[in-house]
């Protein structure tokens, strides 16, 4: 069987690319993970659109869901004799006790429960798929094995966002007789499930080269992917901006894509006073970059989705970004991202047609690519300085 991994632009249907693959599949059962709840969701959806129903041979998990139901639970007693009660999300390194001296970490070998485990017997999300190794290890390979007598195929969206021993969980599922296939964006990096040392240079989406270093068997396809079906040309050019050293997106020429409306199609400025009037004439999805209400996304969570028109409330940096273009600032001496340039890239490309920005701008020129929004005479002056 073959394996690949795919380099995916935003919106150029990756997601459409792995359903069809595992409709498609005549014989065996086929597995799909993602990182997010929101992307398995999508996926599910999609697979229901397409077939009517949902075939029973598909499964589809997110990430951490597989790794507790495959990894943890079947051969957890190798290694540890405790309940399992759940799993702690977390977004820093796990597992410490405050001291005078700072936050002092518990040793796998010498506090071994303290190290991956809450006073509750939760697994803390980040020592995860570390406990999936051990226990694959000390199990002497029964965890894989056990996957190689359930799935003939393995499919890995969002493949970007894996970091540390998950990419000792990948090395191990490319040694089953399933067909892998992996798809990712590298300027798609908005979470990382975890912060571990281990594979620290492969962190930031760097998954194309721990293939490569790792000799694994698996083909890189980067060219079936590259265009949007999603985004017009203008998003594409300004998104681009953002990773100057990968290769710029390109709207797709499928008519079909580009069915553009009427009127209002491009990048905007609108002042936080005009935020309702706007909303009532457009009707976008709002992003922000965390606290969102139900009806709202956050940037990270909106990851997989897509929709005519949003709204962005960006933070300062970004909003310093719009004006001067600048993706680095100095701090102590080191050129450091200005900004989280992957979350404000997933915002930007989660639009058909237009993305709004809520911004109280004066008269100060912008980048070329954005238009000021005015509720009071609907015009809008695109800036060329």
């Amino acid at each position: 069987m073959s394996n690949k991994l795919m380099i995916a632009a935003a919106g150029s249907g990756k997601t459409t690319l792995i359903v069809n693959k595992a409709l498609a599949q005549c014989s065996g059962n086929v597995l799909i993970t993602t990182y997010t709840q929101a992307n398995a969701e999508e996926i599910i959806k999609k697979i229901v659109l397409f077939n009517r129903a949902f075939p029973p041979y598909i499964t589809v998990q997110p990430w951490f869901s597989f790794l507790l139901q495959h990894g943890v639970k079947p051969y957890q007693g190798s290694l540890f004799n405790g309940k399992i009660r759940g799993l702690l999300l977390v977004n820093e390194q796990s597992g410490y006790t405050i001291t005078d001296k700072g936050k002092v970490y518990f040793s796998e070998s010498g506090q071994f429960s303290r190290h991956y485990f809450t006073g509750s017997q939760k697994i803390f999300s980040d020592k995860l798929s570390k406990f999936v190794v051990r226990t694959n290890e000390k199990s002497n390979g029964a965890v894989i094995n056990r996957l190689k007598r359930i799935y003939t195929h393995i499919f890995v969206d969002e493949v970007q966002d894996l970091a540390g021993y998950d990419l000792e969980v990948l090395k191990l599922l490319f040694s089953t007789d399933a067909e892998i296939l992996l798809v990712g964006d590298p300027r798609q990096v908005t979470y990382l499930t975890h912060h571990e040392k281990l594979h620290s240079g492969y962190k930031n989406g760097a998954i194309k080269k721990f293939i490569s270093d790792k000799k694994l068997d698996c083909l890189i396809d980067e060219t079936t992917l590259q265009k949007s079906h999603r985004n017009n040309q203008i998003i594409c050019n300004f998104s681009s901006r953002l990773f100057p050293n990968l290769p710029a997106s390109m709207p797709c020429q499928d008519t079909a894509c580009r069915a553009e409306p009427p009127g209002h199609s491009g990048i905007f400025l609108v002042r936080a006073t005009d935020v309702i009037a706007y909303s009532k004439i457009y009707v976008p999805t709002v992003l922000r970059y965390n606290n969102a209400n139900e009806q709202e996304f956050n940037f990270g969570m909106s990851k997989g989705l897509g929709f005519d028109r949003v709204l962005i409330y960006p933070t300062a940096a970004i909003v310093k970004f719009l004006k001067d273009g600048r993706l680095t600032k100095t701090v102590k001496g080191k050129e450091q991202p200005a900004f989280n340039l992957a979350k404000f890239y997933v915002a930007l490309t989660r639009a058909r047609f237009s993305v709004a920005i809520v911004c109280d701008f004066k008269n100060e020129a912008y980048l070329p690519e954005i238009t000021k929004w005015n509720v009071i005479s609907s015009e809008q002056m695109t800036l060329f300085s």
